[in-house]
């Protein structure tokens, strides 16, 4: 009985977490810190500049997804940050992947989280 309660509660757990978050959790979280920034401009700030630009989810999932796909300068809507940072690098992830990540991003409001 105890190991039944224990897998209910990790499997509710485990799916509570949507497929963008654990993504983004798992991966961009390592550059992208939430507030500050440190090899990248936060996710924070990345946020503020795509919502302002793109305010439609589809947009702003859209647009994020296809840059981090295959990024470019002139595709770019944060030129300040390639300057200070440099290009961001190509990653492998497929397109599924990162419009569930940008969904995620566009979603949370980073700015309520804990600093």
């Amino acid at each position: 009985m105890k190991l039944l309660l224990i897998n209910i509660i990790l499997f509710t757990n485990i799916f509570a977490i949507e497929y963008g978050q654990l993504f983004f959790q798992g991966n961009c979280i390592t550059c992208h810190n939430i507030h500050e920034k440190k090899s990248a401009p936060s996710i924070s700030e990345i946020r503020e500049n795509y919502i302002r630009a793109f305010p439609k989810e589809e947009d702003f999932v859209n647009y994020l997804a296809t840059w981090v796909l295959k990024p470019s300068k002139k595709m770019s809507i944060m030129q300040h940050s390639i300057d200070e940072f440099e290009l961001m690098p190509e990653l492998a992830y497929d397109e599924y992947t990162l419009k569930e990540i940008a969904k995620y991003i566009y979603k949370t409001d980073f700015s309520k989280l804990p600093q």
